[in-house]
């Protein structure tokens, strides 16, 4: 398999995953302490919105460079 086929379908992967769940929640540990045998933390959770246009630009340059790989 070429590296240009592969990227080409993780691409189109990628912009099928980010118009169906619409973006990405990730949880971040902000803050620690350590007071003897007590520990502390503090996580944030934070969400990522992906534009549509985003989702569907990937998948046409994907799809882009799946057609000029089978032209050449």
């Amino acid at each position: 398999m070429d590296i240009t086929k592969l990227v080409a379908i993780v691409l189109i992967i990628a912009g099928a995953l980010g118009l169906a769940y619409g973006g990405f929640s990730f949880t971040k540990e902000t803050h620690t302490a350590k007071l003897g045998s007590l520990h502390l933390s503090v996580d944030e959770k934070k969400y990522i919105n992906v534009p549509i246009w985003a989702g569907l630009g990937t998948i046409m340059i994907g799809g882009v460079l799946l057609a000029l790989k089978k032209k050449s």
